[in-house]
């Protein structure tokens, strides 16, 4: 593989910056220099962990004092939660409780990860920033669109190397290394992992039509891309040079045309056994429906050819002649009007009713009915991919006006290329390859600074750049920068590990900080630091909407942990348990509202648009939900039936583990007493209890 260097940028142009900052030239970027390795500060901290020098380091020259750990069980919560989105078991509280070894915390950490539970955890993270979707009315793709949310989990679970999760996605195949000689001297091509046509999933969700003749598909995938793994935001170059950060149109139609050749193709899934199958039970299916439809034809024709008649009629001669001719025999034109006019002849049923009698209308409303009992076989399982098409790879590609594909500047072509790389980028491997290749190499100054900022963004709600999906001009500059490198270039050389990242951050001193104190010491941070940008506490963080359900879910004693699969579309609670919240249905259409509620109260996105950080809201509806809701109700009925079951109406051990479970703690004496007085002995009260627990902002955030 050739190495590309990221030195020689697209073009020499000069863009204007913000207002008064003056000509923001390419190499002014921060985000654009290389990534460096700075030297962790000595002498700040007792801790080992490289983070906590570095933020120590902020923090004493600021004179700000840090807080203490945390307590143990509100740690266990916090990590729990933030590495699987699921609450900690209480045996697993009781035995973190009483491991008083060194490596205690590491250990659960080890766990965590270990976990299958992890890669939907962050899966749905990674998701939000692809812009995954079930369905959309514009998604030709739906079907085995949840492939590849399935591959996201899955390689997240087996630590993919970072590099290698952007390459499949963006390529179809993880392997930087594209050739091999066999031990008889010949040269052959690495062939894809059968599993990553799935990964494709990124590049096939783009297209709005199976044709792709508005080139969504390509254009998707530019903006997807550079803002998900560069962390610009490049889409306002569709239309003009950018104002603020150095993208010039041409840049993003050069970027376009990495993708200009892929057209979309359906993978048949089936088995021989299932194909088979398929056919006899479509066969069937013929018979039993040709049984009802053949003599409901003959019942309403005469209805019909009345009506028929009747709107034929009232055309002209000419039309008249050409409908009435037979298929075979029209020409083009006279083709063209039998379709033109098919709207103004098609019969609809209510139309053929006003010509029945009741007794006809019976029997017709007969007809209809037996034919909507019979269902066709479901459909054989199928994934959409993209592939390159030879036709449009040949095909130039040029800028478009206003971005519109029917509005080519043909005197402006352009060859495939990318921001801030090559000039002439070498295209032996293919177009996305190449691009791959610079994207994920180690001196790409984007890639890994992009990620670790989004992992540090999702444990403490916000980056050490604030601005997760635009390193540009008008992201404003890294809180701190020093750390931000020192973590990207740790993770280069740990071999772009998530795992790795996820465990140095959590088992810092940082992460494990209590998120509030009694003392001086905090009053005096507060005039300092109000907003804790220098995390002297760790930040109160709401649960997201899939943690806070499947915490409910899992209360109910109804959380299914299977992986995989279509996603469903169930709100209320029944008597087969539910697969995780990741796996809910999730998507958008103008003409009717299909998010679920419970989703969109608690600020969960659709997919429609690349989403760095989802809002975090305190509304009115969140509190409904908890309070007044038939899940509400129902989870609060399943947990105290849980409850009694364990416990045999020991009321004392009752509220413990309802507290255990709920919320991730013993009850205080003060709040077990306060229990024992509202049960006062009686079982038809523990709904009533456990619906409090459920509604106290203790079970919403993580402390």
């Amino acid at each position: 593989m050739t190495t590309l260097v990221l030195g020689a940028f697209l073009g020499t142009g000069v863009l204007f910056g913000a207002q008064d900052k003056g000509p923001l030239k390419r190499d002014e970027l921060w985000s654009l220099k290389p990534v460096g390795h700075p030297q962790v500060p000595a002498g700040i901290t007792t801790s080992s962990n490289p983070i906590d020098a570095f933020i120590g380091k902020q923090l004493q020259d600021r004179e700000l004092a840090a807080l203490p750990k945390a307590d143990k069980l509100t740690w266990l919560r916090r990590v729990t939660f933030g590495l699987t989105g699921l609450p900690p078991s209480a045996q697993e509280q009781e035995a973190f409780a009483g491991d008083d070894s060194a490596n205690a915390a590491g250990a659960v950490v080890d766990r965590l990860l270990a976990s299958e539970q992890y890669g939907v955890r962050y899966g749905r993270h990674w998701l939000d920033v692809l812009r995954y979707a079930d369905f959309d009315e514009n998604m030709p793709v739906s079907d085995g669109i949840h492939l590849w949310r399935d591959w996201v989990f899955a390689a997240l679970n087996r630590d993919l190397p970072f590099d290698e999760f952007a390459r499949a996605q963006i390529c179809g195949n993880r392997a930087a290394r594209r050739q091999i000689i066999s031990a008889e001297g010949h040269l052959t091509r690495v062939p894809p992992r059968p599993e990553d046509r799935f990964a494709l999933g990124l590049l096939a969700r783009g297209a709005t039509s199976r044709s792709d003749e508005d080139q969504q598909l390509a254009m998707s995938a530019v903006e997807t891309v550079a803002t998900a793994f560069m962390g610009m935001t490049v889409g306002c170059a569709k239309c003009h040079d950018h104002f603020f950060d150095p993208i010039l149109q041409r840049d993003y139609y050069a970027m376009k045309a990495l993708f200009d050749p892929l057209v979309l193709q359906a993978q048949d899934l089936a088995t021989t056994e299932q194909i088979y199958a398929h056919g006899r039970a479509t066969e069937e299916y013929q018979t039993r429906l040709a049984a009802v439809v053949e003599p409901m034809r003959r019942f309403i024709q005469p209805f019909h050819d009345r009506l028929y008649e009747e709107r034929l009629s009232t055309l002209t001669p000419e039309v008249q002649a050409a409908i009435r001719k037979p298929e075979r025999g029209r020409n083009a034109a006279e083709q063209k009007v039998y379709e033109d006019y098919y709207p103004i002849l098609r019969i609809d049923p209510s139309k053929l009713k006003s010509l029945m009698s009741p007794d006809e209308i019976k029997q017709y409303d007969g007809y209809l009915a037996r034919i909507g009992k019979e269902k066709p076989p479901a459909p054989l399982p199928v994934a959409w991919t993209v592939v390159e098409d030879s036709k449009r790879a040949g095909a130039a590609s040029y800028i478009l006006n206003t971005g519109d594909p029917a509005r080519p500047k043909t005197n402006q072509p352009v060859n495939p290329g990318f921001p801030f790389g090559p000039a002439a980028p070498e295209i032996r491997d293919g177009r996305r390859e190449a691009f791959a290749d610079w994207l994920t190499a180690p001196e790409n100054p984007l890639f890994a600074r992009v990620a670790v900022n989004r992992v540090w963004q999702w444990h403490f709600g916000t980056g050490l750049h604030a601005n997760a999906s635009d390193f540009g001009a008008l992201g404003g500059q890294p809180s701190q920068p020093e750390l931000l490198d020192w973590l990207a270039s740790e993770f280069i050389s740990h071999r772009y590990s998530l795992k790795w990242l996820h465990r140095l951050i959590v088992t810092s001193e940082t992460y494990q900080r209590a998120s509030r104190g009694d003392g001086p010491t905090e009053k005096a941070n507060h005039r300092i630091d109000p907003e804790n940008r220098w995390l002297w506490k760790f930040p109160l963080r709401r649960l997201e909407a899939e943690p806070l359900r499947d915490l409910l879910l899992k209360l109910a004693g109804q959380l299914d942990l299977t992986l995989g699969g279509p996603s469903y579309t169930t709100e209320t609670l029944t008597d087969r348990p539910m697969r995780r919240t990741a796996y809910w249905s999730r998507g958008y259409r103008s003409f009717a509202e299909v998010m679920p509620a419970f989703l969109q109260s608690f600020d969960a996105e659709d997919g429609r648009a690349v989403c760095s950080r989802r809002t975090e809201t305190v509304t009115a509806p969140q509190a409904l939900w908890l309070m007044n809701s038939e899940f509400t109700e129902a989870v609060a009925n399943r947990f105290a039936q849980r409850l009694r079951s364990v416990t045999k109406d020991d009321w004392a051990a009752t509220i413990e583990l309802a507290y255990r479970e709920a919320l991730g703690r013993k009850p205080s004496d003060r709040e077990r007493g306060l229990g024992l007085d509202f049960l006062q002995g009686a079982g038809q009260r523990l709904p009533s209890y456990v619906w409090l627990l459920l509604n106290l902002d203790e079970l919403l955030y993580l402390r």
